[in-house]
């Protein structure tokens, strides 16, 4: 049984490959990507596979039978490169076609929704046997700053009380594996999110119990921030979107309480505070 995955270079991809080799042999694990030098440390096979050669995506999945299509980051082109990679699923037969979706792809505001839904829909009406992982956001979309926090003292966001159920890239990178090695998830919808819920006031206040360092939460209007972060060096569009997503939060985007994350792990979700930890 050979198990394909699109974007193993990256982050989330890297984590997958890395627990999917706890289950299978690494030989009948095959990375999918750009530039296979890329991913020679990870010990596995490594074929071309460029979203926009949708001509040649076919000859690179031959001979797979699950696959992993990890969701590109070119917002905007996304949904063609998805609809490619699903043709081309079809056209060599992929028994099990597993897709890194949005939480509530269905009703979020984030700008990121509506191609993920599209993806969602094209999958479906492939034909293919499915599994959508409606990935929540994850703890290192904060975390990854957050020596940047202590330095400067303060934490800005424009989310009010809002409720956050984020979990590590690593829980939901091991979701993904569960549902790659077990049959009983095809054709099936899941909701990812954290156990533990927090708003941008706990986040802040978990920063400062744990380096011992006042970090106050300053609730900003969703232009006032994105100023501040264009202020902190982002470019001016993704400062907007990461304001947006700010925005979003409020809309309860951003917030599940179904634990289906901790379900499909077996285990409880990781939270903020320990991946605080891992990033001081």
């Amino acid at each position: 049984m050979k198990i394909g995955i699109t974007g193993a270079s990256g982050k989330l991809g890297q984590l997958v490959v890395s627990k999917l080799k706890e289950h299978i042999s690494a030989e009948d694990i095959i990375a999918l990507v750009r530039t296979p030098e890329k991913v020679e440390s990870l010990g596995i096979n490594a074929r071309t596979f460029d979203y926009n050669q949708p001509n040649k995506l076919a000859a690179a999945l031959k001979g797979i039978d699950k696959l992993l299509l990890i969701s590109g980051n070119e917002i905007g082109k996304r949904f063609l490169q998805h609809s490619a990679v699903i043709n081309a699923a079809k056209e060599v037969g992929i028994k099990h076609f597993v897709y890194t979706s949005l939480l509530k792809a269905d009703s979020s505001t984030l700008v990121l929704a509506p191609e993920h839904l599209n993806t969602e829909k094209a999958i479906k009406a492939s034909g293919l046997d499915f599994t959508i992982l409606r990935n929540g956001w994850y703890n290192e979309n904060y975390t990854e700053r957050v020596k940047d926090t202590v330095a400067h003292g303060k934490l800005y966001g424009s989310s009010s009380d809002a409720k956050i159920s984020s979990a590590s890239r690593e829980d939901f990178a091991e979701a993904a594996v569960v549902v790659l090695c077990e049959d009983k998830h095809r054709n099936k919808t899941y909701e990812l999110s954290g156990d533990l819920a927090f708003t941008m006031e706990d986040y802040a206040s978990e920063i400062s119990k744990l380096t011992g360092k006042k970090i106050p939460y300053v609730n900003l209007p969703e232009k006032e921030f994105a100023s501040v972060l264009e202020q902190a060096g982002l470019p001016e569009p993704v400062a907007a979107f990461f304001a947006g997503t700010h925005t979003a939060t409020l809309h309860g985007d951003l917030y599940d309480d179904g634990n289906q994350l901790n379900q499909l792990i077996g285990r409880p979700t990781t939270t903020i505070s320990k991946s605080i930890s891992k990033a001081l």
